[in-house]
């Protein structure tokens, strides 16, 4: 093969590459069981004056929802750990979210609502992107750490009190979770509305 054959070659075209896949659908399956479980365990003690529907809940009683719950806890935290540092060692973090500049966010944010926002480049995100793929990160990681508060408070009381206590910490994790779910209603939105998205996130292509 010259060098000449091969410089008119493509380059790759994959826009994820597997690793990205396979945490990103582990993540997404341990999301959506402790999500589940997480409201069938809500129900047993509601901070707020109202109840999620048992269909939607996971576990049907609080013991249930408690092994399913923990079940996911491991799954997330471990792909959790295993996505995150492949991120930052690879640089992919750096690449693809960052910088993260507000007035990009505001420019960008216009153009979705107006949709005149492109979705050509599937490989770059736009600054909308780039801070809800940060975001939910760090939700990620509060809504873990909240969640140790509330599971051990005695063990450990040092984590417990550095988010108020134990009844605030409970308001933290739920807040955290909101904002997931938040972020998943507009990402499948996204997805359906720009299925070559969904796409590239099975085939990497």
């Amino acid at each position: 093969m010259t060098a000449e054959t091969m410089s008119t070659m493509p380059a790759d075209s994959t826009i994820h590459p597997g690793w990205v896949r396979i945490s990103h659908w582990i993540n997404a399956l341990a999301i959506l069981m402790m999500i589940g479980s997480g409201w069938q365990i809500y129900n047993a003690s509601p901070l707020f004056n109202f109840e999620f529907s048992k269909h939607i809940a996971l576990g049907n009683w609080l013991g249930g929802a408690l092994l399913w719950h923990f079940a996911a806890m491991w799954l997330l935290v471990v792909n959790g750990i295993f996505y995150v540092t492949l991120g930052l060692m690879s640089g992919r973090f750096r690449r693809k979210l960052l910088p993260i500049h507000p007035s990009d966010v505001i420019a960008d944010a216009k153009a979705a609502l107006t949709f005149k926002l492109a979705h050509d480049d599937l490989s770059h995100y736009n600054a909308v992107q780039r801070l809800l793929y940060a975001g939910v990160i760090l939700c990620g990681i509060l809504i873990v750490l909240s969640g140790l508060a509330i599971w051990k408070p005695v063990q450990l009381q040092e984590l417990t009190t550095l988010f108020g206590g134990y009844d605030f910490a409970r308001y933290v994790h739920f807040v955290a979770m909101a904002a997931i779910v938040g972020f998943l209603c507009v990402h499948v939105t996204l997805a359906l509305l720009v299925p070559k998205s969904l796409r590239a996130m099975i085939t990497g292509r």
